[in-house]
């Protein structure tokens, strides 16, 4: 059993969910600090953690279960556990299963509007696998899907959802879209020969980088809204400094005609720019707010 956890640890690849939970707790301090004049407390914290764990460990594993058969055709992911054999669909469906279960009991002791707003959560999880099969714009639901951590957090700490939230709701979201265009890029043909959807695959490679470019600047300005709209200062914009730094380094890293170091441009900066933006709104929430 052991080995099948670990199996199925790697093959949702779990160190990735540093992209959104850092965001997760952006959004629960942000708006405990904004709403109720505080920082949340460790148990929630903890629930929210359990919640984004349980959410994104689900939403992977529905998704490799979903293509199976596609990641089976394609040269790239054919040595992912469920093509090669090491673990059964059976299986993964039990560790989503558990994922789930986790995710309900986790928002079930947060508040009301966390559980009444936890179906559309789960309807988004589940759904978001199913839309490279029929629109381009499954980068955007993807988006929409995991900027849920922050909107989830913030609404497990508040029980409200206010205009603040929804432009960090929808700044995320750009920002997952963005770099899943990216991703994406290094399926072009492969998508575009079984009749899969993508921007890649729907525009070509470098019109895909120039619309990937465009949802990270309003991603920038996303987040400098949050700036003028909140008590954030000035360890605040020394963050996001460094996060433009890091969008505009992942975009060199990336060219139309070179996608070798699509790898670094995806995982490593964006894992990087989450816990930046993270770190200096919790340092200038501390120190200065």
């Amino acid at each position: 059993m052991w080995n099948k956890v670990k199996v199925f640890l790697e093959m949702i690849k779990f160190e990735h969910t540093v992209f959104a939970l850092p965001f997760a707790f952006m959004g629960a301090i942000l708006g405990s600090v904004i709403l109720d004049g505080h920082l949340p407390s460790w148990a929630q914290i903890g629930w929210v953690t359990l919640a984004m764990v349980g959410a994104r460990t689900a939403a992977m594993g529905v998704n490799r279960v979903v293509d199976r058969v596609i990641d089976k055709k394609n040269p790239r992911t054919a040595g992912r556990a469920i093509p090669a054999g090491l673990i059964s669909s059976k299986e993964a469906l039990f560790f989503i299963v558990v994922s789930f279960a986790l995710l309900f009991w986790a928002t079930s002791n947060l508040n009301a509007l966390s559980m009444k707003l936890l179906p559309i959560a789960v309807f988004c999880l589940v759904f978001y696998s199913y839309t490279k099969r029929f629109t381009w714009l499954c980068h955007v639901v993807l988006g929409l899907t995991i900027a849920l951590a922050p909107m989830g957090g913030w609404i497990a700490i508040t029980g409200h959802i206010t205009g603040t939230s929804l432009i960090f709701y929808f700044t995320i979201a750009l920002w997952t879209a963005g770099f899943d265009i990216i991703y994406a890029c290094q399926d072009t043909d492969y998508d575009r020969q079984e009749g899969l959807h993508s921007i890649p695959s729907r525009f070509g490679v470098a019109a895909a980088l120039k619309i990937a470019r465009v949802f990270h600047v309003l991603t920038a300005v996303g987040l400098l809204c949050l700036f003028f709209m909140t008590s954030l200062s000035i360890w605040y914009l020394v963050g996001l400094i460094i996060s433009y730094l890091i969008l505009f380094y992942e975009h060199r890293l990336v060219k139309p005609n070179d996608l070798s170091k699509l790898n670094t441009a995806f995982f490593t900066m964006n894992g990087v720019l989450s816990c930046v933006v993270f770190v200096f709104t919790f340092i200038d929430i501390l120190w200065v707010g």
